[in-house]
């Protein structure tokens, strides 16, 4: 199956100011994304809310942004939830929709074991024809899927890759190391992209994509050319942006800078609140330090 892309942006979901999601600024958004550098764009991830989303809104920003970008980049919905059944649902409608594939979180809050990981991302692979991509996020779900689980799943034949945030360079090296070839391995974290990479992984979903995706492109060009030295030097000027982005939690900081830059995306939806004004300050100061790739005007 063909890859997604080497930089995938997670993308946020905009809201109107009454809180409902704005479907036109979603495709501005997501065109805007693809002119500055993203291959490809998670839709209703934990960036974009999806906890917060209606099973409705999901299925129609899966479908309005691949009709906005089309074949210019791949959309990958964020179908993934505690219940296998429920996402196996999702998946299918999210086929229906025309994504071009699915990631997958691991399941929060049930804490299911390594094997009940391993039987849920196999459900839902196997009820689907759309390549799939497991998600291993332990700050968030709590349950770190170990190397053993993703190398088992690495056999079916439409898992294509994990997106790995567990930081865990040991853990990400024995996959790259002991997975099929074709198997991708993309980075879930923007300040792990350089290691990853210099590992053998392929990629990132990247958030820090919203404002410096040419940047980021650039810094992984330099790897894939055999400039470690150049690379390593963009990767350090890019962290305080790769970790202050997470200052407080995902897509709050966010969120907030992309408001700030021009380019409106509305407010959170509850229970994420806006940052405080110690918070915006250091959010401010970190934006002053770097030129933003965003085309803001885009048309949808």
């Amino acid at each position: 199956m063909a890859s997604f892309g080497r930089l995938i942006t997670a993308m946020v979901t905009p809201f109107t100011a009454e809180g409902e999601v704005d479907y036109v600024q979603a495709q501005r958004l997501a065109l805007a994304l693809v002119e500055s550098g993203s291959d490809g764009l998670v839709v209703t991830g934990s960036t974009g809310e999806a906890p917060a989303l209606s099973h409705d809104e999901k299925v129609r920003l899966w479908r309005e942004v691949k009709e906005a970008v089309g074949s210019r980049a791949s959309v990958i919905a964020g179908a993934g939830t505690y219940s296998t059944r429920e996402s196996i649902v999702l998946g299918r409608e999210a086929e229906q929709a025309g994504a071009d594939g699915l990631l997958l979180v691991v399941p929060y809050y049930n804490k299911p074991t390594q094997e009940g990981l391993y039987q849920h991302f196999k459900a839902i692979a196997e009820s689907t024809s759309l390549p799939c991509v497991p998600y291993n996020v332990p700050s968030r779900t709590i349950v770190n899927m170990h190397a053993e689980t993703t190398l088992r799943l690495s056999a079916i034949p439409n898992i294509i890759g994990i997106k790995e945030a567990s930081s865990d360079f040991d853990q990400m090296a024995q996959i790259i190391e002991h997975a099929p070839e074709d198997f991708l391995v993309w980075s879930g974290n923007d300040s792990d992209t350089f290691g990853l990479m210099v590992l053998g992984g392929y990629g990132v979903v990247s958030v820090a994509s919203h404002l410096i995706g040419l940047q980021i492109k650039g810094m992984i060009d330099r790897v894939l050319a055999g400039n470690t030295e150049g690379a390593a030097k963009e990767h350090r000027r890019q962290l305080a942006m790769s970790k202050g982005l997470f200052v407080v939690s995902n897509p709050i900081p966010l969120k907030y800078c992309l408001n700030e830059v021009g380019f409106n995306v509305g407010p959170l939806r509850l229970p994420l609140t806006a940052p405080d004004a110690t918070t915006c300050a250091f959010l401010d100061d970190m934006l002053a330090k770097y030129q933003v790739d965003l085309p803001l005007t885009v048309a949808a």
